[in-house]
């Protein structure tokens, strides 16, 4: 592995967000990859909670300055970078103000779910992607943790599927039972659309609520890691006729599994060429 690229994409990482189960378990993956010497790079919202002094934040000009289309609008992305202190790993934010300066993190002052979570969601996958190609850096595995960030799957499947430097890229997704509570939008479907996804992985979506997303993320996953002690049932009779690779890893943060089963991945690729 030491030679390997490894892109952490997650919802939460601490210290720049509260410690829970998908920001705990992630930074987890993500330390004890980058000190194996792989080299790792780390992508998350800067949600508006994120303070620029405290965290030492400063926006990235070369990578910053494009414009990526939400259903025919066009949206600023803008990419801030910070240090994670004892760590050396570089943290790479997507941002925009419309979406990602707001306080509250994914519900409003009531407790309800933002409506243009969809469009977060799928920016943030964008932007991902995009700023990756900026840097010239194809990942040998990408890790999505979290929902914001399991749009990803999808898009790096079907709207990126034509894209050269992440053709090899396999995608690891983690499961966990901390999703959300509501629903997206009516709008998601037109936002998908508009992107050319494929009307089967439309369907996929078609309850708009997290197992949905979920069994969109698993479908377009090149294998999976349960990351939580306990799963939404749905989910795991989802899994059962999944027939790519399955690590239980159940979220143990001293348990290093997951480093070998990133090694069968890439041993298993490379028997496949």
């Amino acid at each position: 592995m030491k030679d390997k690229k490894v892109l952490f994409v997650s919802s939460e990482i601490p210290p720049y967000m509260p410690v829970n189960q998908v920001s705990e378990s992630a930074f987890h993956y993500m330390r004890k990859t980058n000190s194996k010497g792989v080299q790792v790079r780390v992508f998350m919202p800067r949600y508006g909670i994120i303070n620029y002094r405290t965290h030492q934040l400063h926006e990235v000009q070369r990578l910053s300055g494009i414009n990526l289309n939400i259903n025919d609008m066009d949206m600023h992305l803008m990419i801030k970078v910070a240090t994670i202190p004892k760590e050396r790993m570089q943290v790479y934010f997507i941002d925009n103000d419309e979406l990602f300066k707001r306080k509250a993190i994914y519900t409003d002052s009531e407790g309800e779910f933002f409506k243009d979570n969809d469009q977060r969601a799928v920016f943030f996958a964008k932007g991902v992607i995009e700023t990756i190609k900026k840097l010239n850096w194809p990942p040998d595995i990408i890790h999505v943790h979290g929902w914001m960030a399991s749009f990803l799957p999808m898009y790096l499947k079907s709207f990126f599927n034509n894209e050269p430097l992440l053709s090899d890229t396999k995608i690891v997704t983690s499961i966990y039972d901390n999703g959300f509570k509501g629903v997206f939008s009516d709008e998601m479907v037109n936002i998908l659309r508009h992107d050319g996804i494929p009307e089967d992985q439309i369907e996929l979506l078609k309850n708009k609520d997290y197992v949905s997303l979920m069994k969109s993320a698993i479908d377009n996953s090149d294998a999976c890691i349960i990351s939580s002690p306990e799963i939404n049932t749905e989910i795991i009779d989802y899994l059962q006729s999944y027939d790519r690779p399955i690590l239980n890893h159940k979220g143990d943060i001293k348990e290093d599994s997951f480093l070998e089963f990133y090694e069968q991945m890439l041993e298993e690729e490379a028997l496949a060429v």
